[in-house]
């Protein structure tokens, strides 16, 4: 590869990894031109990339934008980024990882923020509910301290609606 076209793959690399939520690093070896192709599909689905890049161009990038990714670029690897719902590319990957046919891609760790993460870590995150649950978990719990409250306010009210109830069948009999 002539220094040119070099450079220019470092720089984009560096740009697109610094701009990412994530990025997982994976193990290809095994996997034929056209099942990375379906593996970069599936993940372009999820809005994430995937690319196979020399290990020496990677660490040049990883290192121009100071992120440390520990010992994962070693070996046949290609990184699955995105800059958009981090779930959605984990999911979409662990999907990859599941299916027969790409039994030969493994995760080998991700970076999250700052933080390195294990390749059970990365798989861990595929289990987590999407964003929109959450959101409505945490809303339910946040109304079920108010809805306790209001029945509490509620109680001696209702109580006291029905003593004058049953005196006023008392009377009007």
């Amino acid at each position: 590869m002539l220094r040119e076209k070099k450079a220019q793959v470092i720089n984009k690399l560096a740009d697109d990894l610094s701009r990412s939520e994530v990025i997982i690093a994976t193990n290809y070896h095994g996997l034929t031109a056209k099942q990375i192709n379906e593996v970069r599909n599936v993940l372009m689905q999820a809005g994430g990339e995937y690319h196979v890049v020399k290990n020496n161009l990677t660490h040049i990038a990883v290192n121009r934008i100071g992120m440390d990714m520990g010992d994962m670029v070693v070996g046949p690897t290609a990184l699955a980024y995105t800059s958009g719902d981090v779930l959605s590319l984990i999911r979409a990957l662990e999907q990859c990882t599941r299916n027969k046919q790409l039994s030969f891609l493994k995760v080998k760790g991700g970076v999250l923020g700052q933080r390195l993460l294990t390749d059970e870590k990365v798989m861990s995150l595929a289990s987590l509910p999407s964003r929109e649950v959450l959101i409505s978990q945490l809303v339910a719990q946040l109304q079920l301290p108010l809805r306790s409250l209001r029945d509490a306010l509620n109680s001696p009210l209702y109580g006291f609606i029905g003593i004058l109830q049953n005196r006023q069948h008392m009377v009007s009999e």
